[in-house]
């Protein structure tokens, strides 16, 4: 697949876009390296200076870069706009925090004086997915060039439009060359960047396949990377839950983004006593959502990024039903131009069934019914991923109790707000590790290095 731009609502491509030769990386790559060499000198007054532009022009540009979204990945247009706001925030949050984040510590050795001083490593090397097309390389940036460290890019093929405009923010907030570039490169050559000695770390959000690959890589290399792999979240829903705000969160939670979310609401976990009254609740609500298109505010229901994307999910539905699933709400592609599917419910799902441990990443729920807040729990648990998870419970010290016991790298008690730029993403298992924003997200990729002294004679 080449980079291309293919609006999903209309199915009509609207730019094609040539990959790099190898001596164009090549340039691109020593330009990087160039620009570390002072970039690292530069005082965090300074590097916050061209940050703080670049989330300020992201502000300014927000019905263009919103707009750019919807068009390439069909984003609703409500959800486009605020991915730009809080993509703007966490450039200005990791301005205003970095230096703090990575002050020297102090160590109180028996002996002498010791501290912890942190240090850029160089180029960081980003992969990054199409989901959410500006948050993603948000993320990244902010804490890593605060840091001192300067990025190279590979965004999707798909969004090729959305990479190009964030790299002429830093370009346009005064960014020197090198400092942020955007790459349009193969898999063959993005392998090279791996390998390439000047390249210090890689920071990939992705597909299970593609973490094994890029982490191999990586450590063949020795090189450090964090990886983002998605999810199979649990949603579970506890006896003496508040039913209307619960079923608030499960909709928002499994359809935000047209359900392409890595840490989505996706495995729908209630206790046997209210489980009839909230699949019933639940299936009417998502089977009010109108198809429509994704730039008209009125629209509930835009399609899902690509046309890929449709025929792989209703493949695995397809799949689920012929080892046993039920289809009780959707399960069709509907029936317009665009690449929209109906929001989809699947039930009696045996662990021996593929879609027990697989991530569907679209508007497909799956529903199991517990007896017991420890069986809910068990179930949770017996999943390859665990990035996030959510408990619903008026007992807010339960929920608490039962969030810890859940093997994930987040869980949300009566809510799923996945992210806010002070606080830590990452998961565990197959979900992969390291983590991104909060004050963890910006030591993913700095020396840690240990000053020590002390009045001591060498040992005889």
């Amino acid at each position: 697949m080449g980079y291309e731009s293919v609006n999903p609502f209309s199915g009509v491509s609207f730019g094609v876009f040539t990959e790099l030769t190898d001596a164009e990386l090549d340039s691109k790559l020593e330009a990087a390296s160039a620009c570390f060499a002072t970039w690292r000198e530069k005082t965090y007054r300074e590097r916050a200076a061209i940050v703080v532009r670049a989330s300020s022009l992201m502000r300014e540009r927000i019905d263009v870069l919103s707009r750019t979204i919807t068009l390439e990945m069909g984003k609703r247009i409500a959800e486009a706009r605020g991915e730009i706001e809080f993509s703007a925030s966490i450039l200005a949050y990791y301005a205003k925090n970095a230096e703090r984040f990575l002050a020297p510590q102090e160590l109180h050795p028996i002996l002498g004086e010791a501290h912890m001083e942190s240090s850029p490593i160089g180029i960081i090397f980003g992969v990054e997915p199409w989901n959410f097309p500006f948050y993603q390389l948000a993320r990244v940036s902010g804490p890593h060039l605060m840091a001192g460290n300067v990025l190279l890019v590979k965004h999707a093929e798909c969004v090729p439009q959305c990479g190009m405009a964030f790299e002429d923010l830093w370009r346009d907030a005064g960014a020197p060359a090198g400092l942020y570039t955007n790459l349009i490169i193969s898999h063959d050559q993005s392998a090279r960047v791996i390998d390439d000695p000047r390249v210090k770390g890689i920071a990939l959000t992705g597909s299970v396949a593609a973490g094994r690959i890029i982490a191999a890589r990586a450590g063949y290399n020795l090189k450090p990377s964090s990886m983002e792999l998605g999810g199979s979240d649990a949603f579970i829903v506890l006896e003496d839950a508040d039913l209307e705000h619960t079923l608030k969160w499960a909709v928002w939670g499994r359809m935000y983004n047209g359900g392409q979310t890595c840490c989505a609401a996706k495995r729908f976990i209630v206790v046997d006593r209210i489980a009839d009254v909230f699949l019933e609740k639940f299936k009417t609500a998502l089977g009010d959502l109108q198809a429509g298109d994704p730039l008209d505010e009125r629209t509930t229901l835009g399609p899902l990024s690509s046309e890929p994307a449709l025929l792989q999910l209703l493949e695995q539905v397809d799949l689920a039903v012929a080892k046993g699933a039920k289809v009780i709400l959707g399960g069709k592609r509907i029936q317009r131009p665009g690449s929209y599917m109906e929001p989809t419910i699947l039930t009696d799902i045996r662990p021996e069934n593929p879609a027990f441990r697989d991530e569907f990443f679209g508007p497909v729920a799956l529903f199991f019914r517990v007896a017991d807040e420890d069986e809910a729990i068990a179930l949770a648990n017996d999943s390859d991923f665990g990035l996030g998870g959510s408990v619903f419970t008026r007992d807010i010290a339960r929920g608490k109790r039962v969030a810890s016991r859940v093997e994930t790298g987040m869980m949300f008690v009566n809510n799923i707000s996945w992210s806010d730029a002070e606080l830590p993403f990452g998961g565990i298992k197959d979900s992969g590790y390291g983590r991104e924003l909060g004050d963890m997200g910006i030591q993913e990729f700095v020396n840690k290095k240990l000053v020590r002294y002390a009045a001591i004679e060498a040992p005889v």
